[in-house]
């Protein structure tokens, strides 16, 4: 499937590439006489996103390759290191981007999009390939994507009044949010769950794609009202979550198959403490994480086997609140905490426990606040940024004016590319 996208994305380019460079005889000869596409498209997969804002400026032919959506959906499965950021809200209107790697560290201050003439009152409801979404109580998710400053705001009216009865507000707790991909359908979803006035518990989906809710015919589980983690974790194309206290091990873990449309639960370790678990993704693998009943360390359970539960690894971290993040390119666990000799921050330690690093100027939010969210940078549009910049390409061709390259980008798509 990969290879068939890399060949459409390199036809494309070429036929899209007017980019023609004069030898010293003077004569016209194609880019392509001095490094093949196919040599260049694979050099560009290669590169680190940060870096590939510049490289477009190159030339019209490279601006066609990167600005490609079947081209950031190979970089974004085979780039061979992702950027990772872990992102906190810092108060009512703005957030940090930390970018945390093996030797360094960077810090960017954000302004995520919300309107000033609203109440702020927002919070951070999930993360996927590249995207962030928000939730404000009682009417509204956005949907946010850092690297391009573009968004998309999706109200949920409607699923307020249908809650109420004779004007009475539930409260604001029954509602839990998930944000996942469905590769099917290659499309991102948003989930609402909610229950009525009656007590009756209900879901409801909303297509990015579509640009439509839809109220889904699924039994949600009573004990997913009990969850305190409002956003869950998009994980193998299901959104997880986890209860702040473990009531029972077997149902620790609710998930949400975005094809299948189904609830299923994966059981918990036994001895994971029932105090505020948390959900991470480590090395592409199902990561749940407790302060140990000792108040000194933290264990760390890694599920090596997606849904085998005799696969769960434990690893113990002397770091009494600690909050795994991503691994290293060493494979060591990179995460936020504070210990017990009264250090704040990021740090690194090795699966032995072991302390490799601690970036200490870095600001830094607390595991007992709002908690952080990793986002991984990307490319990646949204299906109604590539609808918006087909029509803009066809408005161009039909008035004869169409620029190969860098003015086929949609709004916002390419207009602040910053990491």
């Amino acid at each position: 499937m990969h290879k068939k996208k890399l060949k459409h994305t390199v036809n494309k380019a070429k036929e899209q590439s007017t980019m023609k460079k004069k030898n010293q005889n003077g004569k016209s000869k194609s880019i392509h006489d001095i490094l093949p596409l196919d040599l260049i498209h694979i050099i560009l997969l290669r590169v680190p996103i940060r870096h590939l804002a510049r490289l477009r400026c190159v030339s019209k032919l490279w601006c066609s390759v990167v600005s490609d959506p079947d081209f950031a959906e190979l970089h974004f499965h085979h780039s061979p290191a992702a950027t990772n950021a872990c992102f906190f809200m810092k108060n009512d209107t703005m957030a940090d981007l930390v970018y945390l790697d093996d030797n360094d560290a960077s810090q960017k201050e954000v302004c995520p999009p919300f309107q000033k003439k609203l109440p702020s009152n927002f919070s951070v409801a999930g993360s996927c390939r590249g995207f962030i979404l928000f939730h404000r109580d009682p009417h509204f998710l956005v949907v946010w994507k850092p690297l391009t400053g573009s968004s998309k705001r999706i109200s949920y009216s409607h699923i307020v009044h249908r809650s109420q009865h004779h004007g009475r507000r539930i409260p604001y707790g029954v509602y839990f949010h998930g944000f996942g991909y469905d590769a099917s359908q290659d499309d991102y979803l948003l989930l609402v769950a909610w229950s009525d006035w009656k007590g009756q518990y209900h879901l409801d989906c909303f297509s990015l794609r579509t640009n439509s809710w839809i109220n889904l015919d699924v039994a949600v589980p009573k004990l997913f009202f009990y969850y305190w983690h409002n956003g869950g974790l998009f994980f193998n194309g299901a959104v997880h979550w986890v209860p702040s206290v473990l009531m029972d091990y077997r149902d620790g873990i609710v998930i949400f198959d975005l094809k299948e449309m189904t609830f299923s639960t994966i059981s918990a370790p036994e001895q994971l403490s029932r105090s505020c678990p948390s959900l991470a993704l480590l090395g592409g693998c199902l990561t749940l994480s407790s302060p140990n009943n000792d108040f000194r360390n933290t264990d760390i359970w890694v599920m090596k086997e997606n849904k085998v539960h005799s696969s769960w690894t434990l690893y113990r971290i002397p770091c009494k609140d600690f909050r795994p993040l991503c691994l290293s390119s060493n494979r060591d666990i990179i995460g936020s905490g504070y210990t017990s000799c009264g250090k704040t921050g990021y740090f690194i330690y090795n699966v032995r426990g072991d302390l490799l690093k601690h970036f200490k100027n870095l600001r830094c939010q607390l595991p007992s606040r709002e908690p952080n969210i990793v986002y991984t940078v990307s490319l990646l549009p949204l299906p109604s940024d590539i609808k918006v910049k087909n029509n803009k390409k066809k408005m161009k061709k039909e008035i004869g004016i169409i620029d190969h390259g860098l003015a086929s980008c949609g709004p916002g798509l390419w207009c602040s590319f910053e990491v």
